[in-house]
């Protein structure tokens, strides 16, 4: 039976907790853009010509004896200027918090190597559906017919291209081909992988929007140098790109372990590896940078991050991949993503999960407000 995230729900909500370091409980009161984006968010100026002439002056602090309140750092400031005021004082302060991690990480924005003809980060922001079209509970890609889910893709595109008109959108389609079960399978793998016609299927729907292709792995007991030679095909053409999910990773501190019912963990060998090859194709057949994404939300699902090397022929994001209420992911991205620079960061929105507590989901003028600001974000 394939894993869908919703009955793996309580480790993944649960986990961003972890990952930030808090629990369910509220918080206590790259296209990597460096601090002087904050200086031209517009704050209302604030007057008092009508006051009252005969209203009484109140002494202000100093001649109380104490010093001046500092008005609003770059970071309210964002935040006062995306967030909308049905967010709650714990989203607000955890927003603000985020930011400023971002903000005062030396590591941003990451001294990539020198960009090569045809990268697509940061030039563009790739806006992904993710999913598989044999589970309408695995994500958006599956769960709705192919024409209405084009049609919903369109819409969440023309979002982000308003939200954000400086940025162009790559749209893209993410299909995870190797799908983690919670049965081992004839060779005792726990992992189904998707036959070609599938892959070819969900490849044509993306060329009919002009959208990229990223073919995702959660291999299970399985490794991903067992996984990736499959692959070759698709990721030798010029369009298509590569997902890792340690969440389904059950080696080193998870072996024995069957997929969902313990977080997975990846180290950096396994993301150098799949460099290595994406790579190598690069070099062979003459191609644009690839994009490979690697699924993060706990800081454990992903070991040694600082020794993920940096090749300009592929481009590395780390993908903010946990749900649950706002203040909850802005403290996931603070600790998993914003605090480990790597190269690239991305931002997984759900379109049920994170909307379970009768929260809005997250649109894409507050998730900019993030620094630094997400250059992937995938739906699912």
């Amino acid at each position: 039976m394939t894993i869908a995230r919703t009955t793996v729900g309580l480790y993944l909500g649960l986990a961003a907790a972890g990952c930030g370091g808090r629990s369910d409980a509220p918080p206590p009161s790259n296209g990597h853009p460096p601090a002087r984006d904050s200086a031209v968010i517009p704050v209302k100026p604030t007057s008092n010509a009508a006051a009252p002439a005969s209203a009484k002056k109140q002494p202000d602090s100093a001649s109380k004896g104490r010093p001046p309140k500092p008005p609003p750092d770059s970071a309210i400031l964002i935040q006062i200027a995306t967030q909308p005021k049905l967010r709650t004082k714990a989203d607000s302060i955890s927003l603000v918090a985020s930011i400023r991690t971002g903000l005062k990480n030396p590591g941003w924005p990451v001294k990539t190597p020198a960009l090569l003809p045809g990268s697509l980060l940061p030039a563009k922001r790739i806006v992904a559906f993710y999913g598989n079209t044999l589970s309408k509970k695995m994500g958006i890609l599956g769960e709705l017919p192919r024409d209405q889910m084009l049609a919903k893709f369109d819409t969440i595109i023309a979002q982000w291209r308003a939200a954000d008109p400086t940025t162009p959108v790559q749209p893209a389609l993410h299909l995870i081909v190797s799908v983690a079960q919670g049965l081992p399978g004839k060779d005792g793998m726990y992992r189904q992988r998707s036959d070609t016609g599938l892959i070819e299927k969900v490849y044509g729907w993306a060329r009919s929007k002009n959208a990229i292709t990223i073919l995702d792995i959660q291999a299970g007991k399985s490794t991903i140098d067992s996984e990736l030679p499959r692959l070759i095909p698709f990721l030798s053409r010029p369009d298509v790109h590569l997902g890792l999910d340690p969440e389904f990773y059950m080696h080193y501190n998870r072996e024995g372990r069957v997929p969902g019912t313990k977080i997975g963990t990846m180290d950096a060998r396994d993301v150098n590896y799949a460099i290595d090859q994406l790579a190598a194709l690069v070099t062979k057949y003459h191609l644009p940078p690839k994009v490979l994404i690697v699924h993060r939300f706990t800081t454990n699902m992903l070991q040694h991050a600082n020794q993920i090397k940096l090749d300009p022929r592929v481009q590395v994001v780390i993908n903010m991949d946990g749900w649950g209420q706002p203040w909850l992911k802005f403290d996931t991205y603070a600790k998993c993503e914003a605090s480990e620079p790597v190269e690239y960061t991305g931002f997984k929105l759900f379109f049920h999960n994170d909307t379970r507590k009768g929260d809005p989901i997250l649109s894409p003028r507050e998730v900019l407000a993030l620094r630094p600001r997400p250059i992937y974000i995938q739906y699912q």
